[in-house]
């Protein structure tokens, strides 16, 4: 079976309820997962003023090259003005290395998102991790449209043929719904699947 690494920053908690739902939906399709979360580069001071989460069971991932023991990624990112965050985009930035000896090449990845409103920037931001995972070579898996529930309009919710999201609200005061969940764990499962496939 397959190893598949849960990779995330999250602010305030809501990436991380997101990171464990789509760890869950792995398990399902029989892979192995970990989660990590990548190093925080806001000063403390900072993170303390914000009112930023920092008590996680998740350990902090070591150097890039621990990526290439895996045999899928899925990153886990909240935007910033419609792009990942700041702390992901240093951590891959550090990953030169990985990239020029082709590590990455041929494993799957995928991406998921929150942001505090519906059009606040979901779709780039799950891009700007897509364009990532394509220049290290990865075969993307999006949530297709296989998950229906993304599809409806009586309520409010996330989700995007490119991802798995939800909605924070400006406030921080909306959590992720059980459809927001329910699309990250489907998201899970479609990579841990694809990854058992190719690794087979």
């Amino acid at each position: 079976m397959s190893k598949i690494l849960v990779l995330y920053y999250s602010s305030y908690g809501h990436i991380e309820q997101m990171a464990e739902a789509v760890a869950e939906g792995v398990r399902a399709s029989g892979a192995e997962v970990d989660i990590r979360r990548v190093p925080e580069t806001a000063p403390a001071e900072v993170c303390a003023a914000a009112g930023f989460k920092t008590d996680t069971a998740h350990p902090v991932i070591g150097s890039p090259a621990e990526l290439a023991q895996y045999d899928g990624i899925i990153i886990g990112t909240p935007t910033r003005f419609g792009r990942m965050s700041s702390q992901m985009a240093a951590y891959w930035d550090t990953a030169g290395g990985v990239w020029a000896q082709g590590l990455l090449g041929g494993k799957v990845g995928a991406a998921f998102t929150s942001t505090a409103t519906q059009h606040g920037g979901q779709e780039t931001t799950l891009f700007s991790v897509i364009t990532q995972m394509l220049h290290f070579g990865m075969t993307v898996v999006g949530l297709d449209y296989g998950y229906t529930a993304q599809m409806g309009n009586d309520e409010i919710v996330g989700g995007a043929p490119y991802g798995a999201t939800t909605i924070a609200n400006g406030d921080g005061s909306r959590q992720p719904s059980a459809i927001d969940l329910g699309g990250a764990r489907y998201l899970g499962e479609r990579v841990g699947r694809t990854a058992n496939k190719l690794t087979a």
